[in-house]
């Protein structure tokens, strides 16, 4: 990708709809975005694809387990990944289905035209299948076990007669893609496995099951309706089929991409057969195929069954869309593993947006409203202050260069040290110092300095968090767009006179963690205790985990008072998607309020008259304004949370030991 080209495609996987959007699917697809925000900002025709892989046995098991078909499975959880990605402002041009009639079309077209070359052909296949993966392995590729090599899951023996693509063809083909094009597979690190993977010779790709239904079907002229094709190459084909191949193609004109953006797992598909394919398309190749790395959270690795898995919208409603948008794309070089903990987010929120990129505008808004009246004035910010501007210039001008080679981190790496100038400068040149000294003009230039340095800074930020930054358009008075672009950082004026407009602050400082994570098996050793309090009109979930390992004293455990409580009314709190408002009897001369985020798991109706173990003494905490008076106890696992109940009716306020 690079700022000289005026047709810019980029695209994300198509995800598989097996399972719900996780931290992955997110930050492949936030990545994107930032790319093609970018791409239209500084000018470029752009068209970013995203969208849903929904054929093959696995979609047709998972479908057929929960007793529906697999275009209806198919239908909802396509669905929850495009909610999804419309919630969080995803700027998609196209959202892709492969069960899109027009895919089909374009799928047909492309498998009849490379029959007709001969490079598909009609043979009988034996191997090892994972369903899993959607891959048959040889022998020698199995684990010792002879589970599957990429996710360990047992394999099948399949025998079936196949459609074959001749990828071995392609093969010393391929090596010459990867010589002659050194930047083709990003970063440049994974180009060794792929290479080494092709160099050890390629066998012919087995591109059609007989063994279910549930795919897309050979095309008609071939009158072989048993055969459904490979998921593989129907998934990889929706690159092109979305921009109208074998059906309008206007849009081919975005061909080839700039940038396909993979996971590492997914990448010998696409710099192996995804070429190959396309070679045989006789089309033009894309100029790079980008491989991100895997998240892991607090060091472990994510699984349902460790209850530990990132939910993106659980992150987002509780820090925000455009802090969880920075901290992905900051936290880890662009290839490399990363770990997301909400005390490392909790540290980008606390740091660098909010002291760094916050406090400088809370400044700006300050000052200029305490000297000036709000009203700034550039006219005089070179006379006083080129030593920065050039500074300014030269880290923004370099700054771009990281992001088009997928160093987003380093990118915005560059812009904090353009905060950083900001923030000296001030520390510097003592503006208060300065209007009490009577020099006003020399005040009013370092002001009108620190205020431009804010708006190039924005210009470059508002396609990595554009909620927030739009708040900072509002304050300095200006709009981003390419015109902005071009004046700002690309020509390196200087803003227009100006009026300050005061706003609250960009990111709040916070001081706990927001969410917790349950223990996925609970034992007789611990116990899962929730509370919910609210900070930041944030609703912020609690959880204490008492275990072996985290022995107490009989008297510490006494410190707690626990006793039977009866809930004597329910109601949901509005507003609030997990909040509900219970008074409930603790044997007192009135009813305790308590507020508790069980909304998920229990209807206000089903509580009104049932018992549950209260923390009675627990200090009053304030959710959405309401007062909470105590706690309930309930532990939670895979299978959902239950409240902990005495075995039998007891007098309300009968104390817990």
């Amino acid at each position: 990708m690079s700022n000289k080209e005026k047709s810019i495609y980029i695209t994300t996987p198509i995800y598989y709809v097996n399972d719900v959007a996780h931290i992955g699917h997110a930050y492949t697809t936030i990545i994107a975005d930032t790319l093609a925000r970018y791409a239209r900002l500084t000018g470029n025709k752009t068209f970013f694809l995203t969208g849903t892989d929904e054929h093959g046995q696995k979609i047709e098991t998972s479908a057929a387990a929960r007793g529906k078909s697999p275009k209806e499975y198919a239908d909802e959880v396509s669905g929850k990944f495009r909610t999804l990605w419309d919630d969080f402002g995803i700027t998609y041009d196209k959202f892709i289905r492969t069960t899109d009639e027009e895919h089909k079309t374009g799928v047909q077209k492309a498998f009849q035209t490379m029959f007709d070359k001969g490079d598909i052909y009609k043979g009988n296949y034996e191997g090892n299948y994972c369903v899993s993966c959607e891959t048959f392995f040889t022998d020698a590729q199995l684990l010792d076990n002879g589970g599957c090599p990429d996710c360990g899951r047992p394999t099948t023996i399949v025998k079936e007669e196949s459609y074959f693509f001749a990828l071995s063809k392609y093969e010393d083909k391929l090596l010459k893609l990867y010589e002659n094009n050194p930047d083709f597979i990003l970063p440049k690190a994974k180009a060794k496995e792929i290479v080494n993977f092709v160099s050890g010779g390629l066998n012919d790709l087995s591109i059609s099951r007989t063994s279910f239904d549930w795919g897309l079907k050979l095309p008609a002229s071939m009158n072989d309706d048993k055969h459904v094709m490979y998921v593989w190459l129907d998934a990889l084909l929706n690159y092109i089929t979305a921009l109208g191949y074998g059906n309008d193609e206007a849009n081919m004109e975005f061909w080839p991409a700039n940038i396909q953006l993979v996971g590492k797992d997914i990448l010998r598909f696409h710099a192996i057969f995804w070429p190959a394919f396309l070679m045989s398309l006789e089309l033009p190749l894309p100029k790079h195929i980008a491989a991100h790395g895997w998240w892991t959270r607090d060091g472990e690795k994510m699984s349902k069954s460790k209850g530990n898995v990132v939910d993106p919208r659980e992150i987002c409603e509780a820090y925000g869309l455009d802090a969880f948008r920075y901290f992905l794309l900051r936290e880890v070089p662009f290839g490399q593993d990363g770990d997301f903990s909400q005390r490392a987010l909790m540290d980008r929120i606390n740091s660098d947006l909010g002291n760094d990129l916050g406090n400088l505008l809370n400044r700006i808004i300050g000052m200029s409203g305490k000297y000036f009246d709000y009203k700034l004035t550039s006219k005089d910010v070179a006379k006083f202050h080129q030593k920065e501007l050039d500074e300014v210039q030269t880290l923004l001008a370099n700054s771009e260069e990281f992001l088009y080679h997928l160093q987003i981190n380093r990118f915005l790496e560059e812009i904090w040290k353009v905060l950083t100038i900001g923030n000296k400068a001030i520390g510097d040149y003592e503006p208060w110092n300065m209007v009490k000294d009577g020099k006003i003009e020399e005040a009013m230039a370092l002001v009108a300095l620190i205020t431009n340095i804010m708006a190039k800074v924005a210009v470059l930020l508002k396609s990595v968090m554009p909620l927030k930054i739009g708040e900072v358009e509002k304050s300095l008075g200006i709009n981003i767009d390419t015109g902005a672009y071009n004046k700002l950082i690309k020509n390196n004026e200087l803003m227009d006179d100006t009026v300050i407009t005061k706003i609250d602050a960009l990111f709040p400082r916070i001081e706990e963690e927001l969410i917790a994570v349950a223990s996925s098996n609970p034992t007789t050793t611990e116990v899962v205790k929730e509370v919910l309090v609210c900070q930041n009109e944030r609703t912020i979930k609690i959880e204490a985990l008492e275990d072996e390992a985290n022995l107490i004293t009989i008297d510490q455990f006494f410190g707690t008072t626990l006793k039977i409580g009866t809930i004597v009314s329910a109601e949901e709190v509005p507003k609030s998607s997990k909040l509900l408002k219970l008074q409930v009897d603790l044997g007192e001369e009135r009813t305790r309020q308590i507020l508790a985020g069980i909304k998920e798991y229990y209807s206000a109706e089903s509580l009104i008259g049932t018992q549950a173990c209260v923390v009675a003494n627990l200090k009053p905490a304030k959710l959405m304004g309401m007062v909470s008076e105590g706690m309930l106890l309930a532990a939670k696992d895979e299978n959902g949370l239950h409240l902990l109940r005495p075995e039998a009716p007891k007098k309300s306020g009968t104390k817990v030991s």
